[in-house]
């Protein structure tokens, strides 16, 4: 393809490209600048670019800085393969495995920080940055637990400032101790990636000064962060879709939201090792831009709560007990529909303990209708605290099943099945 907005990172320099990457990348957005000044002639002015990243592995010791709208940076193949099975595989087991890296278009993370890192002061927003069909490999782990600590002080994507309508889709992350980062988003969408035996996946933040986000997706992904992170952490948002996930162990949370409101978790699909899956959790702030947790939906999900099968991670865990339950609600006005909970842990921690699979600790006028539960275990369907009341629990757990105060709360019991 010839076209003066089209970047191939091979062909603008073919051996620095396979040597550091970041570098080249960075003097392409140089040459995209200094070619793309006037701001607005013909109705038009600044159209942005496309940079290739041909399959092959690029190293990139120089952090790739992003400060113009427009810019799609794509490559041909997400690349992911598991790097903590090999890690936790003999060495002369290896020999005979047909490949032992990821591959696609690999960028090889070689120094700290993020990898990708997009900032710009003043008006407007970025807008329109995408990211699509190449691989971030994180390369190692550090820390006492080595390999299997999930820290290394990496990032792959990280949106510092706020921005609007950007993507990230069809990407593979690996080995990173933080996936995408981002602050201030609006209608950004993250679709169909592989992110995984990452320390945290996603993270759409609030550092107080980019201010609220909005109206985005995290869909289709194919999800799961280590046991010291979340697979999807989000903060003082509104109006967010997670749906049709399959987020897998080991991640400390599926999704956790902190003062997140209007926003759903819906149709995806949940695995995990240990209790706390889903986490709502509203935080007292003085900070009049703070969203309250409130007015979520979580429906038409399927958590699966087992233990660790794999030897080489059974010492590691979120330190959560089984009464913090499957889904945990610090909050007000939520509803909780139509979910079904399949509960077999191999044992309950502590020994003697609870198992539950919904919690309200705190809020009120919480809705919990027509969920389902199997389980190995006795188990509390439903467990509410004495400070959260106003609650409705219909037809998700028998009186034996559900915990609260009578008095306070609404309740229509699932009817129980005798047996002869």
């Amino acid at each position: 393809m010839s076209d003066e907005n089209y970047y191939d990172v091979t062909v603008w320099n073919s051996e620095l490209a396979s040597n550091d990457v970041g570098q080249v990348i960075n003097e392409i957005i140089q040459d995209i600048k200094s070619r793309q000044t006037d701001v607005d002639v013909d109705s038009g002015g600044k159209p942005g670019a496309v940079i290739y990243i041909p399959p092959g592995d690029y190293h990139l010791y120089t952090q790739v800085v992003i400060d113009i709208s427009y810019l799609k940076i794509m490559g041909s193949g997400h690349g992911f393969t598991s790097s903590s099975i090999r890690y936790n595989t003999p060495e002369n087991d290896l020999i005979n495995w047909h490949e032992i890296w990821p591959g696609g278009s690999r960028i090889l993370v070689e120094s700290e920080g993020a990898a990708f890192y997009i900032s710009r002061d003043g008006d407007p927003r970025l807008s329109s940055i995408e990211f699509e069909n190449f691989c971030i490999d994180g390369l190692s782990f550090i820390g006492d637990a080595g390999e299997n600590s999930y820290l290394n002080n990496k990032t792959g994507i990280y949106f510092a400032t706020p921005q609007d309508s950007c993507k990230v889709y069809h990407m593979g992350m690996v080995y990173l101790e933080h996936g995408i980062v981002t602050y201030g988003s609006d209608a950004l969408s993250i679709h169909d990636n592989f992110i995984a035996e990452c320390g945290s996946c996603i993270e759409l933040r609030d550092n107080g000064e980019a201010g609220q986000g909005q109206a985005s997706k995290i869909t289709d992904n194919l999800i799961g962060a280590g046991y010291n992170g979340d697979s999807i952490y989000v903060k003082n948002f509104w109006g967010l879709l997670v749906t049709a996930n399959n987020i897998f162990p080991r991640g400390a949370s599926s999704v956790h939201f902190v003062n997140v409101a209007n926003s759903q978790i819906t149709s995806n699909r949940f695995h995990a090792f240990y209790p706390g899956m889903v986490v709502l959790e509203e935080v007292d702030s003085t900070d009049v831009n703070q969203q309250r947790c409130e007015k979520n939906l979580i429906s038409a999900n399927h958590f699966l709560r087992n233990s660790e099968s794999w030897a080489p991670m059974q010492p590691y865990n979120n330190g959560l007990e089984d009464s913090f339950g499957v889904i945990h609600i610090n909050a007000s006005s939520n509803a909780i529909i139509a979910n079904h909970f399949t509960i077999e842990p191999d044992n309950v921690a502590p020994i003697g303990g609870d198992l539950n699979a919904i919690v309200i600790t705190g809020g009120m006028s919480n809705t919990v209708a027509t969920n389902t539960f199997v389980s190995t275990l006795p188990f509390y369907s439903v467990m509410i605290n004495e400070l959260s009341e106003r609650n409705t629990v219909l037809d998700s757990g028998t009186e034996e099943q559900v915990q609260m105060d009578f008095t306070k709360n609404a309740f229509r019991a699932t009817p129980a099945i005798a047996f002869q």
